[in-house]
């Protein structure tokens, strides 16, 4: 079920209603968020409910393994192995299975040996990289004893499942998520407000904005050596403009639909271009998939412990495998790369932590103006490689970008480029706010019927001027 779904619009305000108005008590509240949640996750495809079932029944055993062994050192590195090679096999048999068989064979091959690549024809369960890290997280909580292992079944498995953050996260940690499934909430007209702020943005970036965009995108990306220089830059602009309104979109319906039912999730995205230099970039986006690799990869590789060379080798480490958790193919493996290299100079240099989100808020000089201009060219080449079919392809766009030059042609979506520039200047004259629709009351917005105006403009916009592709980039990650 797409959030900017006929669907959706009528099963949010039952499942609103029922939640605050029929179900009174905890426990029935959980059971309704449960049921929502499966049906939500299966009207999309019903079989692999059982897939999500399973794997939430086998990170809960396996804390309560922990938990009923817990003087037990041995038992309890057993119990955390085993529940990650049932998971991340799993994840593994549906999105990497085909890329490593195909991969072995062409080393057989070149070796001089006869190989036949073997195949597996599934279908890749939507989600199943987020409520998978969402699950090892909380084993892995138990095991470090951050947390005691839940003991009631229902407020965690509502916590694996929850739907607004489901399929494209943000991926929530159980420290956070599970003590909100635990006590009863109260319905709070300045949190439903908040979040109906949020989604309504959120469907602005993602029907406008990143829909918009993704029509020329498709359409440069299927004929770039066709297409001069000009309409190769703005093919990757618009990629970066539409992958950026798609998932924080995402995030920001999830996040404020969340807050419809007292729910607090993580925030994933904090005006990402906006940044200075890669590292702040990697503070701002994806920040729930970013501080999960930082927590349960880079830290038990030693961090940055043991000297600068295995700090090097850690982050080089983190950074392929974020782009590897994207999907089964090396061009996602290459933008991890590419961010690598990037970022490994600031490293070396000291300077990977000068500039925090925070910070971004005030004045800004011209220099760090530049900067931002000049990091920003640095992710939309990032950007393209990320886009591309094949590593072939994303070499030959690059080149093309800066060698390509034709006559003057038919310049191509400027109407999208609009929006998205409208976008980045909302966002950056709110970036000291959770998101532009979080109206300040002064001037002529202290008055609630302008504030309203303005909400009531943007949903029309959204209705009016939305693109024609409907399904979110991540749902495919």
């Amino acid at each position: 079920m797409l959030f900017n779904s006929i669907e959706f619009l009528l099963f949010l305000p039952v499942v609103f209603l029922l939640y605050w108005l029929a179900f009174k008590s905890l426990r029935s509240r959980n059971w309704l968020l449960l049921a929502a949640s499966y049906v939500f996750y299966g009207w999309w495809d019903y079989r692999f409910l059982l897939l999500i079932f399973g794997i939430t029944a086998v990170s809960y055993a396996g804390a309560l393994v922990m938990l009923r062994y817990d003087g037990s050192r041995s038992v309890r590195r057993w119990t955390v192995a085993v529940v990650a090679v049932l998971c991340l096999g799993t994840l593994g048999v549906f999105k990497y299975f085909n890329f490593f068989a195909g991969g072995f064979a062409r080393l057989l091959r070149l070796a001089g040996m006869e190989a036949d690549p073997v195949s597996l024809d599934l279908i890749l369960p939507v989600g199943i990289s987020f409520y998978t890290f969402q699950a090892l997280s909380y084993v892995i909580d138990v095991y470090r004893r951050k947390m005691e292992a839940v003991r009631k079944p229902l407020p965690f498995f509502v916590f694996i499942s929850f739907f607004p953050q489901l399929v494209a996260g943000p991926i929530e940690r159980a420290t956070n998520l599970i003590p909100q499934f635990m006590e009863n909430r109260r319905f709070s007209y300045r949190c439903g407000v908040d979040g109906m702020r949020l989604i309504l943005w959120g469907l602005f970036k993602k029907m406008v904005v990143a829909d918009n965009a993704a029509t020329v995108v498709n359409l440069v990306f299927a004929d770039y050596q066709g297409v001069g220089t000009l309409n190769l830059w703005i093919g990757a602009l618009l990629f970066s403009f539409q992958i950026y309104g798609d998932f924080s979109g995402y995030s920001d319906i999830a996040i404020g639909t969340a807050r419809l039912f007292g729910v607090k999730l993580m925030r994933n995205f904090h005006f990402p271009y906006f940044s200075r230099d890669i590292a702040e970039f990697w503070r701002r986006w994806h920040i729930s998939l970013n501080t999960w690799f930082v927590d349960y990869l880079y830290i038990p590789l030693g961090g940055s412990r043991r000297g600068k060379w295995r700090t090097v080798r850690n982050t080089m480490v983190v950074f392929l495998t974020s782009g590897l958790w994207h999907g089964a193919n090396l061009t996602f493996v290459a933008w991890g790369a590419w961010h690598a290299m990037l970022f490994v100079p600031l490293l070396l240099t000291g300077r990977n932590k000068r500039y925090l989100p925070s910070s971004a808020a005030g004045p800004v000089s011209f220099k760090e103006s530049l900067m931002m201009g000049l990091t920003f060219i640095l992710v939309v080449i990032g950007w393209v490689i990320f886009r591309a079919d094949n590593l072939h392809q994303a070499a030959d766009y690059i080149r093309l970008m800066f060698s390509h030059y034709t006559p003057a042609a038919a310049v191509l979506g400027k109407s999208a480029l609009l929006w998205s520039v409208l976008m980045l200047a909302a966002e950056w004259l709110s970036r000291d706010r959770e998101a532009p629709t979080f109206l300040a009351p002064k001037g002529m917005l202290r008055y609630r019927a302008v504030r309203w105006t303005v909400y009531l403009v943007l949903f029309l916009v959204t209705l009016i001027f939305a693109g024609s592709q409907a399904e979110f980039i991540y749902f495919k990650f």
